[in-house]
């Protein structure tokens, strides 16, 4: 047991390490998974804290009383030689921001396809075809004799099929569900071949490449089209899964639980609130950034931080611009050395143990103080913040501070009705620029293009495809707005008419046989008054017309 004197001294110890953080909080891969990412991961090493269920920045915030500043400064040849020292103070910060965005309509109306095009262009088709025709050659000796042409028609087919869904893909050109839209534009057996055939690379180069994914040249090109895309100042960082669950990937694949797709090849995006992806970052393991010029002080970041550093650095304007991520990127050294080195701010949610050590009040003490209750601490120009909703959640922002405080509008078991909830500025601008992503996922998997296949990188050409018809889609929209059919058609489109229901002739009309009042379920316009609406109908005219004791059209209609 130890003595009264021990236990002291540890305590003691503990208060002071509250103002202290690790040059790199995150110590490990652990603090850098999500908890949904903890299988599958060849990064991700738990720490004995976390293996244990507890936290160790947790267990100290429990014990310290919240202070309006950090505790002392210990002395450099104490326990805690090298570390860096954060002080902490009871301060908001300067809020930021960001200018408007404004894009101009281009002059001439162009066509979806044309902006299609725009993001998969005919150097990505020539490139399908000239590597389809070279795997073809090696496997069965002789080339296919593919076109680009023919990739374009291959391509239209896979559009039309996420549209247009069949149990199989031969049931488009069986004789009983023939779909002519498909069927028409190439054979099955040709189709097949294609399926079989199509491919991205050169084997033999790439086996002696560090890139582990076949199609990442392919990649490369739609990077470099995202990157033309005019975006705004207010960015997202988030991952998505691209879906597979076969076991020729390997530790490609990995598993999250709390996504759509659990199983499948995990990509990093950057986005805009609308949705529109800008940059893209394919998740390989150590050779993740392969082909990315790191400097010294990037290089020692762990993989969140490198994520969102590498996918801010082709922001156009990084000065003007503010990045949102989750608790899966953000941590205290991330959120200020992202202002240092690429001048980008930054708001996102935390996890405890990498809020830097800032003396926030505990999740109990919070909780006493009732729904809305906040409490915050700046360092550095950067604000830590915990509020309590519905439970408590961090965040950490240099672009916004607390003030001026909001109302959110939540529901209340108590009163059985929504009520005003007090909140700091910055969950309003977190919770409106952070869905980019999300909403390009969702878009995504709307007509999704079928990929199944026993080749493990199919999944990720079908991505590519449904990616650039929904970038392609938000900016035709954002360029002309939402296509509607109370507009005029395009200059190319011809106008069809609905066709007229055939009137009877003269000598039918007059002859006065077999006119007999039919009542029917539906009313109809009446053929002879301009205004009336009639349930009647002449049997052997087969049109509308008003019967009732204020209007006998019936009897008009059927005389000279």
């Amino acid at each position: 047991k130890r003595s009264p004197a021990s236990l002291r001294n540890h305590t003691e110890l503990q208060r002071t390490l509250l103002a202290l953080v690790p040059e790199h909080p995150e110590d490990s891969d652990a603090d850098l998974s999500d908890n949904d990412d903890l299988i599958e991961d060849p990064d991700y090493h738990p720490s004995p804290a976390e293996v244990a269920g507890d936290s160790p920045f947790e267990s100290l915030e429990e014990e310290a009383p919240s202070t309006s500043s950090s505790t002392t400064q210990p002395s450099p040849s104490g326990p805690n030689k090298g570390k860096e020292i954060i002080i902490w103070k009871h301060e908001d910060i300067e809020g930021f921001e960001a200018p408007v965005s404004r894009f101009e309509s281009p002059e001439a109306v162009q066509t979806p396809f044309q902006y299609f095009k725009r993001l998969f262009t005919d150097e990505m088709i020539k490139h399908i075809g000239h590597h389809t025709n070279l795997y073809s050659a090696q496997k069965l000796g002789d080339p296919i004799k593919t076109s680009p042409e023919e990739i374009q028609d291959f391509l239209a087919i896979l559009l039309f099929m996420g549209v247009f869904t069949f149990p199989s893909l031969e049931d488009y050109w069986h004789y009983e569900s023939r779909f002519d839209v498909i069927a028409d534009i190439m054979p099955k057996k040709r189709f097949q071949l294609l399926r079989r055939y199509i491919h991205f690379n050169d084997n033999h180069q790439w086996n002696q490449s560090p890139d582990r994914f076949y199609d990442s040249s392919l990649f490369n090109m739609l990077r470099e089209q995202c990157l033309l895309i005019p975006s705004t100042y207010k960015h997202s960082v988030d991952e998505v899964m691209v879906a597979y669950k076969g076991t020729r990937a390997g530790s490609l694949c990995q598993y999250i639980a709390n996504k759509p797709d659990k199983w499948g090849f995990k990509m990093f995006c950057r986005a805009s609130s609308s949705g529109i992806i800008h940059d893209l970052l394919m998740y390989q393991g150590a050779s993740t950034f392969f082909n990315v010029v790191l400097s010294e002080q990037e290089q020692t970041l762990l993989l969140g931080a490198k994520v969102v550093t590498t996918l801010c650095k082709t922001i156009a304007q990084p000065r003007l611009s503010v990045v949102f991520c989750d608790n899966y990127f953000t941590s205290f050294n991330l959120v200020r050395d992202l202002h240092t080195l690429l001048g980008v701010k930054c708001i996102g949610t935390v996890r405890p143990n990498r809020i830097g050590g800032a003396p926030l009040m505990t999740d109990k003490e919070l909780m006493k103080r009732g729904r809305g209750a906040c409490d915050y601490m700046s360092a550095d120009g950067v604000v830590a913040v915990k509020w309590f909703d519905n439970k408590c959640v961090n965040l950490l922002s240099n672009a916004c501070g607390i003030m001026p405080f909001s109302t959110v509008k939540r529901w209340s078991k108590e009163s059985k009705a929504k009520i005003a909830v007090p909140c700091p500025s910055l969950i309003p601008a977190y919770n409106e620029h952070m869905g980019g992503i999300d909403l390009s996922d969702m878009l995504v998997h709307l007509y999704k293009t079928p990929a199944k296949s026993r080749r493990w990188y199919f999944p990720l050409f079908g991505y590519i495809l449904d990616l650039c018809i929904a970038n392609s889609w938000l900016v035709y929209k954002r360029d002309f707005g939402r296509p509607s059919f109370s507009s005029p058609p395009p200059e190319n489109q011809k106008y069809t008419p609905r066709p007229s229901r055939p009137k009877p002739q003269p000598d039918v009309r007059y002859d006065n046989m077999g006119h007999w009042p039919l009542h029917s379920d539906k009313r109809g316009r009446c053929n002879l008054c301009p205004k009336g609406v009639s349930r009647w109908k002449c049997q052997k005219c087969n049109v509308f017309l008003c019967l009732s004791a204020n209007q006998e059209c019936f009897a008009a209609y059927h005389q000279k």
